[in-house]
């Protein structure tokens, strides 16, 4: 493994200059780039405040040999029933907490409604694949109907509710991940 390579990449990724990178690690500048060419190499503790300031860790930035599962098939999905409010969700893409993002598709029957969330750092969207949803915000209430969609930022208590006589499924995305 070029550790200096993969720390470059993540660097840029992370749109970071070397003298940004370098101040987050109280290091120069001048190492980072002696670092990113191989010419040097850090210390185990110099590494792993580099990662810090990279968003990784040394597990995950060492961790090549499992390959991302990118399809997912039916039998890969997990559901969840709650039949006191009435409503069933998939995790579509399964072990999605560990990402930044976490789909689901939810499907809510009539009357029924997901659970009420508190304020949290994030935002949601949704895309309503059958029958009429309510989204409640706080005190405010928005009608999403099948092909629309709703967006917004989880900092008011929320959930969506089933807003007519017919099965509701949407195709929700949380980021971070909720569910």
């Amino acid at each position: 493994m070029d550790i200096g390579k993969k720390i470059k990449r993540l660097r840029q990724e992370k749109f970071l200059t070397q003298d940004e990178l370098a101040m987050r690690c109280e290091l120069s500048k001048g190492f980072i780039s002696q670092l990113e060419r191989d010419l040097t190499s850090p210390s185990i503790t110099t590494l792993i405040d580099i990662l810090e300031g990279l968003g990784t860790n040394l597990r995950d930035f060492f961790n090549e040999d499992e390959d991302e599962k990118i399809v997912f098939k039916k039998e890969d999905v997990f559901e969840s029933i709650d039949e006191e409010l009435k409503y069933k969700i998939e995790w579509i893409v399964p072990n999605a907490q560990k990402n930044q993002m976490e789909p689901i598709l939810i499907t809510i029957e009539e009357g029924g409604r997901y659970k009420e969330e508190l304020p949290h750092e994030g935002e949601e969207f949704g895309y309503v694949l059958s029958g009429t949803v309510l989204i409640h915000l706080g005190e405010k209430i928005y009608k999403a109907r099948k092909g629309e969609s709703f967006y917004y930022k989880s900092r008011k208590n929320h959930y969506i509710s089933n807003a007519g006589k017919n099965i509701v499924k949407v195709l929700w995305v949380s980021n971070p991940p909720s569910f």
